[in-house]
């Protein structure tokens, strides 16, 4: 369904007979909020969007100053697949704005336009591709698996396949292209991978691919759940995100006469996001659990390395094809499918400006096995540590004026102070782990 503007959204649910539009936006943590208005509410939602209780949601406002509006984007207009039947429901997402209509500078979503448009004042055009994996259980009491299946394994030891099927044309009747899926290295685990796009795009699809994934298994009686760690001593979910920046309509990142194919741009990327590595890892992993996932032997990258071939690294350059210039990306390995992907987005980006801006120079690629190297062979190639906590972490945000400048003083703050709520309250909790080692011996 494409629709390029309110005219079209109005003969749409005309002549579909809608029965109900939400309107989606995010928090500040990228938990997908919604509301739904009738179609004869929906002329005023459309021209002056709708107005809201801001201080309600994670991140916004004061109560004292809590008046927000929700403006609907007509571009984002889409059936939504698990609630057919004779009147169909469909969804917008939504700009969130002041009540005099400028933008609410907590919106996530405006964090990340604001970003795309200062470079596509240069020409610039940010794509970026995730690849977020997430596990199936039998219910959301506990982690019973549904199958023992590895890696690319296929039936009958992948019980998933139809779940995916099914999620994957839900996707796609919602206008998301799905380039593959399979059974991912844990039991249970399982990826769909995204067709590339813009990045506000992207993110708005991200946030809709959490969704369908969560619905489609509801309504098979299962419970899937993106949570980075799940499962004890099992690969941990990940989203790899592949990114590229396009100038018109050639791939910046891409360069003939150099030995990776990679342009001083590209290099300078790289170089950015390695450097600002360990400020972004909160946005990019913002959960206490998040770390579970982000240690050594488990696939997930925790050391500020990059390489072409070698899957130890944080940042994975694909090998070039012979006339596939505009599939010249970089992948960014550490990120979780949990984060808010608005913001996520925002600063991987920002960090590779910074790059470029700046002018980093990058290291050598590191092609050996990082994960046997020991701490001597580490520093030597000059490999430093992703940090290995929330709060170290927190702490290394804390201190970039990069990231502040990226998310805004009201984003940047908010999500500080929510995620310090959250470590003091995982910190000062007492474990079943603790009471099996301590209570009979101490």
């Amino acid at each position: 369904m494409n629709c390029q503007s309110f005219d079209d959204v109005r003969k749409i649910v005309k002549d579909m007979d809608i029965s109900f539009v939400q309107f989606w936006f995010t928090d500040v943590l990228g938990v997908l909020k919604s509301f739904a208005i009738t179609p004869s509410e929906l002329e005023e939602g459309m021209t002056e969007g709708m107005g809201f209780d801001g201080s309600s949601i994670e991140g916004f406002a004061r109560i004292e100053e809590s008046d927000m509006i929700a403006k609907p984007d007509p571009t984002t207009f889409q059936l939504v697949p698990w609630r057919s039947g004779d009147r169909p429901v469909a969804r917008m997402f939504c700009d969130v704005l002041h009540p005099d209509g400028t933008p609410y500078e907590a919106d996530p979503r405006y964090v990340l336009k604001k970003l795309l448009k200062k470079i596509a004042e240069k020409g610039y055009t940010f794509y970026v591709g995730p690849e977020a994996e997430y596990f199936y259980f039998k219910d959301d009491k506990g982690t019973e698996v549904l199958d023992k299946g590895g890696y690319f394994d296929s039936r009958p030891v992948d019980m998933g396949s139809s779940l995916r099927r099914d999620t994957i044309f839900a996707l796609q009747d919602m206008g998301i292209q799905v380039e593959y899926s399979h059974h991912e290295v844990a039991p249970s685990q399982h990826e769909i991978d995204l067709r590339y796009n813009e990045a506000l795009r992207m993110a708005d699809n991200m946030m809709t691919y959490r969704m369908v994934v969560k619905e489609i298994a509801r309504q098979n009686g299962v419970y899937a759940t993106f949570m980075p760690k799940p499962i004890f001593g099992e690969n941990g979910s990940g989203m790899h995100v592949h990114q590229s920046l396009f100038l018109k309509d050639k791939n910046a990142f891409y360069d003939a006469s150099d030995n990776f194919n990679l342009s001083t741009i590209a290099k300078q990327y790289i170089a950015g996001l390695m450097r600002h590595a360990p400020e972004i890892t909160a946005i990019c992993n913002q959960w206490v659990n998040s770390y579970k996932r982000l240690v050594p032997g488990y696939e997930a990258p925790v050391y500020v390395s990059w390489a072409r071939r070698n899957r130890s690294a944080m940042i994975r350059v694909p090998m070039y094809k012979p006339g596939k210039e505009n599939a010249t990306r970089i992948e960014f390995r550490s990120p979780d499918p949990t984060c808010n992907p608005y913001l996520a987005f925002a600063v991987m980006l920002g960090a590779g400006l910074k790059g470029i801006e700046n002018k980093y120079e990058l290291a050598a690629p590191v092609e050996e096995d990082i994960f046997e190297m020991n701490p001597a062979e580490r520093k030597a190639h000059g490999i430093t540590d992703l940090p290995g906590t929330l709060y170290a972490a927190l702490l290394a945000t804390e201190k970039s004026e990069m990231v502040r400048d990226v998310l805004g003083d009201h984003v940047f703050n908010k999500f500080i102070e929510n995620k310090r709520i959250e470590w003091d309250s995982y910190r000062t909790h007492v474990s079943q782990y603790e009471l099996d080692k301590y209570l009979s011996t101490l």
